[in-house]
């Protein structure tokens, strides 16, 4: 065996993203919320920014006006996005100190005085007389809420049940799932009880029912959603909260078709069940209302769903005297920032010593990075926005039958800038309209053409067709897809029996059987 060393040289390219470059990005793709959230973070960890008021200082209105706003987008439609960035890096000293005179100079503010001035702690002195924001509003946050099982045990402990069926309840709401059933047979939960002695299915058997019989919302902790919607009945007659007065006969129909035909219900099958039942289509409608009020999930309702509130990045107005659209952001309550002018002048003064100073400088160019990467974001998004409004205005007028195809290669190629800039850009952004608040991508589909082939639909517009055909149709006979396909055919939009189906997916249209009203 033989070992030989070499050297040798080799030519090539590689295209390496530098980590502040990566920042941009993210930047760029953030949503309103998130944005306000890194912009405190940097504001309590950088001392070399400060917090610019909203009265009149520089900046806090600026996409307030939607002309001065597409002028500043005017300006900068030639450049590209991150080239500034990547330059800063170089000549990071030089852009830092002409940051801080080009503030200065506009804020119109004079420098603290040296002898208030600690040089070695770099913190921010907030005024005593102002209150933290960020504090108060985590002071008036709520509490966070108490999962399912907590709820569940915190009711079994307060219920009035024999002592030795108490151990075998808590041991069977470990195997609760998410939204309130109980999935695992009793044998199973027999089986790991974590003591020698193992109790009997049986035992388990009545610690399970004292469980469906305490604990609320009713139909909580049931095997099957036939034993939950049979457990909801028998707590509705009994309580008679519902605020309806129900006959007798209604529940016992709804018992009946919960024990024995619910499959078929679900299917829609009410003839089926009207024969096999020997009830009539009315009191099977009857017994079908009243389950409408029930819940196979009814454990969900313990559990607070905290969902994230929607915030838009822009905002599009109408101006009815010159009969045009236009855009601003919605930044209103993100941070204004800027550098600190004191800060600037101190990372110059060479009297201090060269850890602190460099400490100084450092900070001074994360946040002028950052200041930049935000402004880049401001323009890029109001741009996006325009172009939107450019090509989009018939959909403003008319309405979703009117969007057009729209893609993100068009847009780029208008803005000069790269496909990924724009996809950035709209991802998961969120802007109010006359028509609502919706996606920006929506806007930016492709589409199909019309029958006549002179213009062309996407396929949100082509989803609101198919949304009002059906919307027309006669619930007591229902369109097939072939038929809904042929509908969209008469007003000028060809597609497949197949798409028709997926599109209805989409929408969350069940099939022509599951709409037939009888």
């Amino acid at each position: 065996m033989r070992f030989e060393t070499s050297q040798s040289m080799r030519l090539g390219q590689q295209m390496r993203l530098a980590p502040r470059m990566i920042q941009s990005m993210e930047i760029l793709q953030m949503p309103l919320a998130e944005l306000e959230e890194r912009l405190e973070q940097e504001l309590e960890s950088n001392p070399t920014l400060e917090l610019v008021d909203g009265d009149g200082s520089p900046g806090a209105a600026a996409a307030a006006d939607g002309t001065d706003a597409d002028r500043h987008a005017d300006e900068r439609a030639g450049s590209d996005e991150f080239e500034r960035l990547e330059s800063f890096e170089e000549t990071n000293p030089d852009v830092v100190e002409n940051a801080y005179a080009g503030d200065a100079a506009r804020d119109g503010q004079q420098p603290v005085r040296d002898e208030d001035f600690d040089g070695l702690s770099y913190r921010r002195v907030r005024d005593s007389g102002d209150r933290d924001a960020k504090m108060d509003a985590m002071a008036a946050a709520p509490a966070r809420g108490a999962s399912l099982l907590d709820q569940l045990r915190g009711q079994w402990a307060l219920a009035d049940v024999d002592e030795p069926l108490r151990p075998l309840g808590e041991h069977i709401l470990t195997f609760v799932e998410e939204d309130g059933s109980l999935k695992t047979d009793l044998a199973t939960i027999a089986d790991r009880w974590p003591g020698e002695a193992k109790p009997g299915v049986d035992d388990l058997e009545r610690a399970l029912h004292a469980l469906q019989l305490f604990l609320e919302p009713a139909g909580v902790v049931a095997r099957t959603p036939q034993e939950a919607l049979l457990l909801q009945l028998d707590a509705l007659e009994s309580d008679g909260e519902d605020g309806h007065d129900w006959p007798a006969s209604t529940f016992g129909n709804a018992r009946t078709l919960v024990k024995a035909h619910l499959d078929d219900l679900m299917q829609n099958r009410l003839p089926r069940v009207a024969e096999r039942t020997g009830l009539s289509l009315e009191q099977i409608k009857e017994a079908l209302t009243l389950l409408r009020r029930l819940s196979i999930a009814p454990g969900r309702r313990l559990v607070e769903t905290n969902e994230r509130p929607i915030v838009p990045d822009a905002i599009i107005e109408h101006d009815e005297s010159q009969d045009r659209y236009y855009a601003y952001l919605n930044d209103a309550h993100v941070p204004n920032l800027r550098i600190n002018e004191e800060y600037a002048r101190l990372s110059k003064d060479k009297a201090m010593e060269k850890r602190d100073r460099e400490f100084i400088r450092t900070n001074l160019g994360n946040a002028q990075w950052l200041l930049d990467a935000v402004a880049q974001r401001k323009s890029t998004l109001l741009r996006v926005v325009n172009k939107v409004i450019e090509h989009q205005r018939e959909f403003f007028d008319l309405g979703p039958q009117a969007l057009r195809p729209l893609p993100m290669t068009q847009v780029a190629e208008e803005l000069g800038i790269h496909v990924a800039t724009v996809s950035r850009a709209v991802a998961e952004k969120y802007v109010a309209t006359p028509r609502g608040v919706m996606p920006l991508r929506k806007f930016f589909s492709g589409g199909v053409q019309t029958e006549g082939g002179e213009e062309s639909l996407a396929w949100d517009a082509i989803k609101a067709a198919l949304r009002e055909v059906i919307d027309a149709e006669d619930k007591r006979k229902p369109l097939s897809d072939d038929a809904l396909a042929d509908e969209l055919k008469r007003r000028g939009i060809e597609i497949a029996r197949r798409t028709v189906a997926k599109y209805r997916d989409q929408l969350n249209i069940p099939s022509a059987r599951l709409r037939k009203q009888f």
